[in-house]
């Protein structure tokens, strides 16, 4: 399939799974993941309308913005953030969903231009307490959302996570109504932290009936990574 019939056959598993929820499709937005991908299959897809992208790489992603001829591509930032790399992506990107050390933000927040709109964040959350990933705990979340609130270049707007792989679907359940219950106790302290960055190609379902915002396709609709 083209990547043109392959975006429309994920576009269309979420208006199914929005319809499943009872929730209006309008609600999730599809970050389309081209990671390792090039430019050329980002623009095929733009062609077809759609403008929320992701990336996981830095250096791959700097080559394709800085190539790239549209001004309304909307890049998001969601590989781990490294402190070498904080300036390339307060000046590159307009979202960042890996958030999880108060350090990285503030080095966000000091190296965002003055001339962009802050820059938009997430807080990843290791919702399944692995030892060998990324993300902030639920108990150290409120102080941490605290922190990046109060830092004027950022705009404290979601939380991301990524289930552990291969575990039970009641696992992957309780993760994500989780992270809806987590989110929805510190929208009564920010309002703005609508929102809610879970699911894959394998799970966007599940994630859509918990509540889901933004899902993250990378396979589904450019194959496998390179």
């Amino acid at each position: 399939m083209s990547i043109t019939q392959q975006l429309l056959a994920v576009k269309a598993r979420i208006n199914k799974a929005c319809e499943l929820a009872k929730r209006p499709s309008q609600q999730v937005c599809l970050v389309a993941v081209s990671k390792t991908k090039p430019l050329s299959m980002v623009l095929e897809a733009y062609d077809q309308g759609h403008r929320h992208f992701g990336e996981n790489y830095l250096q791959d992603a700097l080559e394709k913005i800085s190539a790239n001829p549209y001004q309304d591509i909307v890049w998001h930032f969601i590989g781990a953030v490294q402190s070498n790399k904080t300036r390339s992506i307060a000046e590159n990107f307009a979202w960042v969903h890996t958030i999880e050390r108060e350090k990285i933000a503030q080095r966000l927040n000091d190296q965002r231009p003055a001339e962009l709109p802050p820059l938009k964040v997430c807080l990843q959350v290791n919702i399944s307490s692995e030892a060998n990933k990324s993300g902030v705990s639920l108990a150290d979340l409120p102080s941490l959302a605290a922190k990046v609130n109060a830092l004027p270049r950022l705009e404290l707007a979601g939380l991301m996570c990524i289930p552990a792989a291969n575990q039970t679907q009641a696992k992957q359940q309780q993760a994500f109504a989780d992270m809806a219950q987590a989110q929805q106790q510190l929208q009564q302290t920010y309002p703005q932290l609508t929102a809610l960055s879970m699911g894959m190609s394998a799970d966007l379902e599940l994630a859509i009936a918990h509540g889901a915002t933004m899902v993250r396709i990378g396979t589904d609709i450019f194959g496998a990574r390179n």
